[in-house]
């Protein structure tokens, strides 16, 4: 079988990639930290390494001997961080990706995945295609930092895919979700911190903001089997496609749903003192469907039965 390093394995979209590529990859898990994955039940083609990417000979030794690259480490944060700490997305994530991209390139590694997001994209009624953003659109203010630094690791893509060495692949996604995913009411994502909203409410849940923005929301079984796709789909040595659903809900439709979902009798109110990211957007993902033949299969309300039972499972709840 061919070596897949995971870096971030042992975060949220980390851990549901080792999990699936296990079957088919002698795997390399890499992170700063090891908590997911215990002795007696991790496979025995799953070698953990623990360091830091940010070292470049570190980062050397662990491209060493692999085929594919699956870069999902990164510093994140959640809507609260990103308006009031955007520094927090510039330094780490520029500096580790910057040296995994060189030291693929340098080894010759065959492919390399890195996921973006859709960060730099406007507010849209419909869904936005890659070309809706260019170097002439600008990115909103708020998000200079974290947008500014995405799209500057997308360019470093395309910029090794150039030299023909190894295909580059980028993913901008939408709002993932699902098993494993950060359940924290500061540094989780939508979704996740909505969960946890949901499932530990005593009697109401507060939503911040007004509710109106909306997201698009892709469960993360559906953004593996668009990797998988990736990796043996493409056929060209640089591709940046959107990875969603397709379609967006607004947080209050969220909340409602989740709240109906679980069953519980909770009330719902509303706290716009609180940091919100107001926006509406969603993503066309023709390009992803044209170019690896994907395209999203597990509905948001499907997606909210198999997320909620799984945290009751995992969580105690």
């Amino acid at each position: 079988m061919k070596k897949m390093l995971i870096c971030g394995a042992n975060g949220f979209i980390g851990r549901n990639l080792v999990e699936h590529f296990a079957s088919t990859y002698n795997i390399r898990a890499v992170d700063q930290i090891r908590t997911n994955c215990h002795p007696d039940d991790c496979p025995e083609n799953v070698e953990w390494v623990v360091t830091d990417l940010r070292n470049a000979s570190e980062v050397a030794r662990v491209i060493d001997g692999v085929d594919v690259i699956l870069h999902y480490a990164a510093t994140t944060t959640g809507a609260a961080d990103i308006v009031s700490k955007p520094y927090i997305h510039v330094t780490d994530n520029a500096v580790m990706t910057s040296l995994l991209l060189r030291e693929a390139f340098e080894q010759g590694v065959e492919h390399f995945v890195m996921p973006s997001c859709t960060i730099m994209y406007q507010s849209s009624d419909v869904p936005v295609k890659e070309t809706d953003f260019n170097e002439s659109t600008g990115i909103l203010p708020k998000y200079f930092g974290a947008g500014n630094t995405k799209v500057y690791l997308e360019k470093m893509c395309e910029f090794f895919a150039g030299f023909g060495r190894t295909k580059h692949t980028v993913l901008r996604q939408s709002n993932i979700y699902g098993p494993h995913d950060k359940y924290d009411l500061k540094k989780g994502h939508v979704f996740g911190a909505t969960v946890v909203k949901v499932m530990e409410a005593e009697k109401e849940v507060v939503v911040w903001g007004s509710g109106e923005e909306e997201r698009d929301l892709l469960h993360v079984d559906d953004l593996v089997a668009c990797i998988e796709a990736a990796l043996t789909s493409q056929d060209t040595n640089y591709e940046l496609v959107n990875v969603g659903l397709g379609e967006s809900i607004s947080i209050s439709n969220l909340v409602q749903s989740m709240v109906s979902t679980s069953g519980r009798d909770l009330q719902i109110k509303y706290d716009e003192t609180k940091p919100t990211i107001k926006t509406k957007l969603a993503v066309d993902v023709t390009k992803a469907e044209k170019a690896f033949g994907w395209s999203p299969k597990i509905s948001l309300d499907s997606g909210i039965k198999k997320t909620l039972s799984w945290y009751k499972e995992n969580k105690l709840c």
